[in-house]
């Protein structure tokens, strides 16, 4: 898996997906207030007390090799309406994870989700070269449960304890996956679900 070391932009129909940088910091704080996401118990979202550290845990995973964040730009008015990242980057195994995705509430469930992840995806396993692109999410997030199965994963497993949230909540994770050999199916199936 070769991954240069200048992270680039990816672009589809209706967001551009620039690597994160600092200048986004007060556009991606606007778009967590759409639905006020750093409220929500089930993932973390970074609000105005916590944006700093936010951005530069992602710049220090970038320079670590390890990560490689985005923000999600809306092509038609280049407004940002989101993050998500690569991360868990293993270049010896040749898979990583997508997360640390969010949406503002308003982009929810229109199409930004599904192309944003097919940019990733494509990237990952046509590009870098992946065998192995793994989702992660918290087993009471019902709707990203959900949005993760709609997009071609496959449910692996529940991994209990996984990690601990800010609130000190022992959270148990859903683990899921999309392997090389699922791309083309997962792909087409993506790609039908864009045109409409």
């Amino acid at each position: 898996m070769d991954i240069h070391s200048r992270q680039l932009a990816l672009v589809g129909e209706i967001v551009e997906l620039k690597p994160l940088q600092p200048a986004h910091s007060q556009g991606l704080v606007c778009a967590a207030a759409d639905g006020e996401l750093w409220n929500l118990k089930a993932t973390v979202v970074p609000g105005p007390a916590t944006i700093d550290g936010y951005v530069a845990s992602a710049l220090t995973g970038r320079q670590a090799g390890t990560v490689m964040p985005y923000t999600i730009i809306l092509r038609g008015t280049g407004a940002i309406c989101g993050s998500t990242r690569f991360w868990k980057i293993d270049r010896t195994n040749r898979k990583l994870e997508i997360g640390h995705t969010w949406l503002s509430r308003s982009v929810q469930r229109s199409g930004v989700n599904t192309e944003a992840k097919y940019l990733l995806l494509a990237h990952a396993f046509e590009v870098m070269g992946c065998v192995r692109v793994q989702f992660t999410t918290d087993e009471l997030n019902e709707a990203s449960r959900a949005a993760i199965l709609r997009i071609g994963a496959k449910q692996e497993g529940i991994v209990r304890n996984e990690r601990i949230m800010p609130d000190g909540r022992k959270r148990n994770s859903v683990r899921f996956s999309i392997i090389d050999s699922e791309w083309p199916d997962v792909k087409a199936m993506l790609r039908q679900k864009m045109r409409r």
